[in-house]
């Protein structure tokens, strides 16, 4: 889908903004964009099914048999008063609301992998009138008719308001999105491959799981992945089945939205990848609760502070096998705080840590703290080694506040990574070799010189700076006379305009 489309789009849903909470309005636009997707699809599909040779000479079946091909092609069943066709012809009348709350009642009726998923407030919005009109007429205009690529279609366009609604939230749509450079580079890093097992504890509206998917079937042609996930907040856990549903991806996440720490949805679950950016140093977690919890191996976890509560939780759900990634805030590399420094000291001792990444700042909508990526696995295939790689060099300015990794920023990562493993994944014909000021590979002898600390500056160092073979005299004489010029041109450009300005009455003082 072009910029201008979606653009033209957010516009629209944007108005909103004017008469709801931006944490509100999000789910209203998303949903009637869910409901556009599955009811071009059922259109789609039925369409296919008149097309059938079977069905031309039985079309008397076609009703019948709907429901069973709707199943065969992992579709779902969209009742006639949930169409678009439908709502769109009554979008102008009074009780819109109460008619897309009715259709998505039926939705969930009929297709029970949506039971308690869909937004059911249209009814109670407080708009002006028409304007809910003038979103679906809007929404209406995107075409998700193509059975092949009408996922993608729609997961873009989810993908893009997901990031916008971020944006306008601010610091709490950090709650339900992770920045999307920052999911790559994790992907990335771990590879993530076909009939595994994925989790993430608190997952958000699910961007961890769409990149999975994305990765492997770029690399192997299907995304057979088994998802697994968590999330507290219920209108955030909804949020995440949407993502996943719209893309067909199948999915568990848990029986009801939950915590993590005192209400573990996935108890017995060993997951091959866990992926997770969990909420940066939460005091409230109830710690202290849990300290005699199983899964605190490593040390008690600090009350004030859930960021190695976080890491050990997540280690108690990792396949022996396995391979995990977080995204935490910098301190949580030196911190020493409430016994911190010693649970890191015996992650280390133990050996579970295999690489550390620094992240520049600017990357996430809702928070300025620096961050990093933390890496684990029980099995490491360079024992007694940490891989630092110092990234906040990397990326560009996007926009005046936020900064964005390009492709090549996130393969000069995970390049790096799969060299230094030496891995399938690791580019043809590169071998790993230290850089200094972007990479290191430390022993743990190393690490413990420095006091456990994780910090990868303190490992890379500082890149060396190359000199140049002008002297210093050739070299001054040439600025200065840059600069002479600049000034000549300024001062020219400066009367100019003063011209201009007295031919406009102007007089100076």
């Amino acid at each position: 889908m072009d910029n201008a489309t979606k653009q033209k789009l957010w516009k629209t849903a944007d108005q909103l903004r004017s008469n709801m909470d931006a944490a509100e309005y999000k789910h209203v636009v998303l949903g009637l964009i869910f409901l556009k997707y599955i009811s071009d699809s059922f259109s789609a599909l039925r369409k296919k099914m008149q097309e059938d040779d079977y069905y031309k000479n039985n079309p008397q079946y076609i009703d019948e048999d709907m429901r069973d091909y709707c199943t065969e092609h992992n579709a779902f069943w969209v009742p006639n008063e949930a169409r678009w066709e439908f709502l769109r012809d009554n979008a102008p009348q009074p009780n819109i609301g109460k008619l897309i709350d009715e259709a998505m009642l039926s939705i969930e009726k009929e297709n029970p992998k949506l039971k308690n998923i869909l937004n059911k407030n249209y009814a109670r919005l407080s708009l002006p009138q028409g304007r809910l009109a003038d979103l679906i007429n809007t929404i209406s205009t995107i075409g998700f008719e193509n059975g092949q690529t009408a996922p993608d279609a729609l997961g873009e366009v989810y993908e893009y308001f997901l990031g916008m609604f971020a944006d306008a939230e601010g610091k709490r749509g950090g709650q339900f999105y992770t920045a999307a450079s920052v999911v790559k580079t994790m992907v990335a890093i771990m590879a993530p491959t076909e009939n595994h097992k994925v989790y993430d504890p608190c997952c958000g509206s699910g961007g961890m799981f769409v990149q999975s998917e994305r990765f492997v079937q770029l690399h192997q042609g299907t995304g057979n992945l088994s998802i697994y996930g968590q999330e507290s907040n219920p209108t955030t856990w909804r949020l995440a089945a949407m993502n996943l549903a719209i893309r067909g991806i199948e999915f568990n996440l848990g029986q009801e939205p939950a915590d993590t720490f005192h209400n573990d949805q996935h108890p017995n679950l060993r997951a091959d990848y866990i992926l997770a950016n969990p909420p940066f140093n939460i005091s409230d977690w109830g710690g202290e609760k849990l300290t005699k919890d199983p899964r605190w191996q490593y040390g008690i976890p600090p009350a004030g502070n859930a960021n190695y509560a976080w890491i050990q939780h997540m280690l108690s759900h990792l396949a022996p096998t396995g391979v995990m990634g977080t995204v935490l805030a910098n301190g949580s590399m030196s911190s020493n705080t409430g016994g911190e420094g010693e649970i890191r000291q015996r992650l280390l001792e133990n050996d579970l840590v295999e690489c550390m990444v620094a992240l520049p700042g600017q990357l996430f909508f809702n928070t300025q703290i620096p961050v990093c990526l933390w890496f684990l696995r029980k099995q490491k295939k360079r024992k007694g080694e940490v891989s630092f790689i110092d990234a906040r060099n990397l990326g560009f300015m996007a926009d005046r506040t936020r900064r964005e990794f390009t492709d090549a920023d996130i393969a000069k990562i995970a390049d790096t990574y799969h060299a230094w493993r030496g891995d399938e994944f690791a580019p043809e014909g590169k071998a790993y070799a230290d850089i200094k000021g972007f990479c290191k590979s430390a022993t743990l002898d190393e690490i413990k010189a420095n006091d456990y600390v994780l910090t990868p500056g303190r490992y890379v160092g500082v890149a060396e700076t190359h000199e140049d073979d002008e002297a210093f005299s050739a070299k001054m004489a040439r600025l200065t006379a840059e600069l002479t010029e600049q000034m000549t041109e300024s001062a020219k450009l400066d009367a100019k305009i003063k011209e201009n300005l007295a031919k406009l009455g102007w007089k100076q003082n």
